[in-house]
């Protein structure tokens, strides 16, 4: 028996079942889908310390359960001291089971350990059903080691969907998991 992911198992069971219900698809392969998660950090002061690139996609690997490789600057900016090629920060781009085992680390270990959590921003879509979030610390993963940490660092989120709308791709991360914020309190 092969390994099946809680919240792909979730997607399958459930989700396809109310979005059909919800939108009124003709077919199973209109309901949209979570595509890939893309996790990005850039490190500002990675043009005076070079090991802060390294450290960083060592978090961000132990972070995502696979190996992130480091960004790179396009363009040169002697203000910044920013030559181009120097690496300025870390990514890496999860898919199929990775994807989902971040995921459900993310709603169930990260996101109720941020201090003073209401839930998250539903403005953040992008008008093509993707959707963006970032986090100020690194250390509410619980794969980084508090004791170990430097400096602070945040990241960049985006679950990118086959939503044609942001209504649709609302719908699905928040059948998914996602703890959205409720807009009704004033």
């Amino acid at each position: 028996m092969s390994y099946f992911p809680r919240l792909k198992k979730k997607y399958t069971e459930e989700v396809v079942s109310a979005l059909m219900e919800q939108f009124q698809y003709s077919s199973i392969m209109e309901v949209p889908r979570l595509v890939k998660i893309s996790i990005n950090q850039g490190i500002g002061s990675a043009t005076q310390d070079k090991k802060l690139v390294d450290v960083a996609i060592d978090e961000m690997s132990r972070i995502a359960g696979q190996k992130a490789v480091p960004t790179k600057a396009k363009t040169s900016i002697s203000n910044f001291k920013l030559r181009e090629g120097m690496p300025i920060g870390a990514r890496v781009t999860l898919r199929d089971h990775r994807m989902y085992e971040f995921l459900d680390r993310l709603i169930s270990a990260a996101l109720p350990r941020v201090r003073d959590f209401r839930g998250i921003n539903d403005k953040s879509f992008d008008g093509r059903g993707n959707y963006s979030m970032g986090i100020t610390e690194q250390i509410i993963f619980p794969e980084i080691d508090i004791e170990k940490i430097t400096r602070m660092s945040g990241m960049d989120i985006t679950f990118v969907t086959t939503a044609k709308t942001d209504a649709e791709a609302l719908a699905l991360l928040k059948l998914l998991g996602l703890p959205f914020k409720n807009q009704k309190t004033n």
